[in-house]
Order: C-alpha cells, then structure tokens, then sequence
C-alpha cells in the first residue's frame, strides 16, 4: 500500500512526504475497522483503497484550482476531501454530509491523525447551501459520487463566492452528464470552463473533473428544499420565478 500511494501521487506530479504516507496508511486501518461497524465503502482491500479512493481523490490537486477554503459536499467517508487535507495541510476543509454517523467517524480519523482546521457540518447539501454563513463562504467546492452533474450543480454552486471552482469528480459519463447540465450551470451563476482527464495510477481507471468557475452570484431561490430537484428542472423553476 505504502509504495502505490507514494509513487501513485509521484505519478499524479504531486509531492508526498514519509508523514503524509503514513497518515493516509492509517486513515484506511480506520476506514477499515469502522466499516465492520457501519457502512461506509465497499472498497475494503488494501491496494483498492489506496487506488480508488487516495489516488483518485488526489486528482483534484492536479486541476491547480484547489483554494484554500474549501468544502466536500457529501463527502462520505471522506473521499475526496480528507485526503486534500492531508495532501495539502494549509487547506481550511469544511467536510458536509447528510449522515451523522459519517460525521462521527471523520472527527475519530481527523484526530488520531492529528489534522486541524476542520470544521464538520451535519447536514443536507441542500439546507447547507442556504444557510448564510456557509452560502457563497468557499473558493473551492468538491464532490465526489454524489449525484448527476445538474442536481450537484444545484447543492454545489452556491457554497462558491466569486472566481471560486466547483470540481465535480466524474466517472466516463461525465461528457454525457455535462451536456444535460450547461444551462442550468449558468443559471446558477457558474460557466464550465474545463474537463480535465484524470488517469488513476496503477488502474485501467479514466475519470474526468468537470471545473465550474463562478461568474455570478447564484439566485437566492437555489438550493431548492430537499426533493425539489428530483421534481422540477432548475429551468422550469428559474423561467416560473425570474
């Protein structure tokens, strides 16, 4: 594990220290023996974790537009946000999600691995995204795995000040999902400005991070309550209520 992390993130152009490898060693022990616990991957080998979840959340480092306050919405176990703190410690992370069981287990690894300036917030992309102090408070929004690229557009964008990036981390669908999403994107005050190409070392794995910069300020209507996205495209909402 320890070899495919150092060399992964060397083959990534990312610099990586001895202290780093080793936090990231222990932060899969604990993903590993809270996950007998509860559910929170299904990765659970080694080499998989390692792959997968660390070198693949590394990538976002490589599109340069990483800032230094930054928030993971529905980051889960931590993916990819825990690991740009631990890659880039200067970084202010702000780790949401909508499971405080989740919550809990950040805090345990944030801890033991001696990680500060975290905050961690149990909540609803979607209450979070409204609320006034954490609403346009970020330069950069990242999201993993969460949703398709118009509905995480919605939840994402506006957490984002202005000039600040959303970098939506995709898998090979993410051109598809990027052509259903341009206007409602706009709308929300972002542009697309880049997809970057992400190879993950050491795997036949090609993911893709789409890179949203943001223009505007985002419509006070948007985030919509939790369900509404589901319901009615943001068009629909944003041509009823402009």
């Amino acid at each position: 594990m320890k070899d495919i992390i150092t060399n992964g993130a060397v083959r990534l152009g990312l610099n990586i220290t001895g202290k780093q490898t080793e936090q990231l060693i222990r932060y899969a022990r604990l993903l590993k023996e809270w996950n007998e616990r509860m559910n929170l991957t299904a990765i659970t080998d080694d080499e998989e974790i390692a792959v997968k979840h660390f070198l693949d959340s590394m990538t976002a480092l490589c599109t340069g537009k990483v800032g230094t306050k930054v928030i993971d919405v529905g980051t889960g176990a931590g993916f990819p946000g825990l690991v740009l703190k631990i890659m880039k410690p200067e970084i202010e992370l702000t780790l949401l999600d909508s499971l405080n069981k989740r919550i809990n287990f950040l805090k345990a690894v944030s801890e033991e691995l001696g990680l500060t300036g975290i905050e961690f917030i149990h909540a609803r992309a979607e209450d979070g995204g409204r609320n006034s102090v954490l609403r346009a408070g970020f330069d950069t929004v990242v999201s993993r795995a969460v949703a398709n690229m118009t509905t995480l557009s919605e939840w994402c964008i506006p957490f984002l000040r202005k000039n600040g990036y959303f970098l939506a981390m995709k898998g090979p669908l993410a051109d598809e999902e990027l052509n259903g999403a341009r206007r409602a994107v706009s709308i929300l005050g972002g542009r697309v400005e880049d997809v970057y190409e992400a190879d993950i070392p050491f795997s036949e794995l090609h993911h893709k991070i789409i890179v949203v910069k943001k223009e505007r300020q985002t419509p006070m209507k948007f985030p919509r309550k939790p369900g509404i996205a589901a319901k009615t495209s943001i068009e629909q909402c944003y041509n009823l209520r402009k």
